[in-house]
């Protein structure tokens, strides 16, 4: 079992920061790739970035130099710096989690850019 638990959402104005916190506890040695998706209200859920198990990355057109992705390993703890935020940034963030056979999400933050 994993389990992901986020922090860091909230309300913005266009142009501003934030950042996300995705706290990874249970089998981390299992996690073979973790990243961020996002839902609006009344849309499907879709991938913001993802981050392989040898760092390499894969984000969203809608984010690509705006958004970035890191991890502290010591602290067990994802991050999703989301600069020069958008209206159409507005959503329920979730962290994602992948092990060889299953899949894991955190609980959702949200986030709203108002204008």
């Amino acid at each position: 079992q994993v389990q992901l638990v986020e922090s860091g959402g909230g309300l913005v104005e266009t142009g501003e920061s934030l950042r996300l916190s995705c706290e990874v506890s249970g089998r981390i040695s299992e996690i073979t790739a973790m990243g961020w998706y996002r839902q609006a209200a009344g849309k499907q859920r879709e991938m913001v970035v993802y981050i392989a198990g040898d760092g390499s990355t894969n984000f969203a057109d809608s984010v690509k130099g705006r958004f970035t992705i890191s991890r502290d390993g010591a602290k067990n703890t994802l991050y999703l710096q989301m600069n020069s935020l958008k209206t159409e940034d507005t959503a329920v963030y979730y962290c994602h989690a992948r092990t060889g056979d299953y899949e894991y999400w955190g609980q959702g933050t949200q986030v709203t850019v108002s204008s």
